[in-house]
């Protein structure tokens, strides 16, 4: 058993939870947090980016789309599901601006179906995983959930048309919403039993990873002359297992309390990509290859959270806010593979 256990109250405990996306990056985390405090978990995961593991020979898997909502409908009745956890969807900006179409097909229509079978079930609580991208571009002061949105990319449109649904049907229905905007989640399981599997990613610190191993040329940084304290672009990190036990945070808060919740879900705080590179070498004790580029289209200088909201309405801390650990984590799991 992990050393490693997220904080849920036993007394709270929500009964069966519904994981889509379960086999995917922060999916699978969120699997592991509830297995660690002993919830039990059903999956739902078409396999199409993740990747069945080990602990998921204890959960109730099931390999499906969203979108079936003839086989969310039975997974729900079968296992008397009352919560829903919601990170399935596609999640690469470049992706989504050279084919629109499919991110809202898998993000925006599979949200709806899931949306409609969960409200027909009865379902008590939906927490879905949303993302600062809805904000659009913001300057160098953290953003707050009441800034209006506007999205650069179709990535950004697909979830913020997903919140609106969600609000929407919560409205005129007994079902609460959970919406956490996630700034830019990173790192692995600190006992390296999850991670991200992806091969040529197309975040940061897995670009420079990959390149400070010799799996790809040098790191790409992205624009040198941005509005910003060094010229490149600044980011809220997030360590992946604080994100999944903020969500179990909430899940029993809205167990307990009732209400829904709409949450950034950052430090608070921006590196930019020459401070991550420079933690980076300072931790592995060697050079990352890097190059500089021009500003990728419809991407932000500068995106960074504020936790206000989030520490008012939660009584949660980070385990795992320091960049170092986040970076140890990435690249102990990346050599691991």
């Amino acid at each position: 058993m992990s050393n490693t256990k997220l904080s849920v109250a036993s007394e709270t405990n929500p009964g069966p939870v519904l994981v889509t996306g379960g086999a995917g990056y922060i999916g699978g985390h969120a699997v592991l947090a509830l297995q660690d405090a002993g919830i039990e978990v059903c999956v739902v995961d078409d396999l199409s980016t993740g990747k069945r593991q080990a602990f998921h020979d204890t959960v109730h898997f099931y390999e499906g789309r969203i979108h079936n909502q003839d086989l969310v409908s039975q997974i729900i009745k079968r296992h008397g599901i009352r919560s829903i956890l919601h990170f399935a969807g596609s999640i690469k900006v470049d992706e989504s601006v050279s084919n629109p179409l499919k991110y809202y097909e898998n993000n925006t229509e599979g949200s709806r179906n899931l949306i409609e079978v969960a409200v027909a079930e009865k379902v008590e609580q939906f927490i879905f995983s949303s993302t600062a991208a809805v904000y659009g571009e913001t300057d160098d002061e953290p953003v707050r959930e009441s800034a209006v949105p506007v999205p650069l990319n179709p990535y950004g449109a697909s979830k913020l048309f997903t919140e609106q649904q969600l609000k929407d049907v919560c409205a005129v229905s007994n079902m609460q919403y959970g919406i956490f905007r996630y700034f830019n989640v990173a790192g692995a399981d600190p006992d390296l039993r999850h991670g991200q599997f992806l091969e040529n990613p197309t975040h940061l610190i897995g670009r420079a990873i990959d390149a400070t191993l010799g799996k790809s040329s040098p790191l790409t940084i992205f624009g040198r002359s941005l509005p910003t304290v060094d010229g490149t672009g600044v980011r809220d990190y997030i360590h992946v297992s604080d994100v999944v036990d903020a969500h179990l945070t909430l899940l029993t808060h809205m167990k307990t309390t009732g209400g829904s919740f709409l949450l950034n879900l950052g430090y608070g705080r921006g590196s930019s990509v020459l401070d991550v590179v420079t933690a980076l070498e300072k931790e592995i004790g060697q050079k990352v290859p890097h190059e500089f580029g021009p500003p990728r289209a419809g991407e932000a200088p500068s995106v960074i959270a504020d936790i206000c909201r989030l520490n008012s309405e939660l009584d949660w801390q980070p385990k795992y806010a320091k960049l170092e650990q986040l970076l140890r984590s990435s690249y102990s799991w990346a050599k691991s593979l």
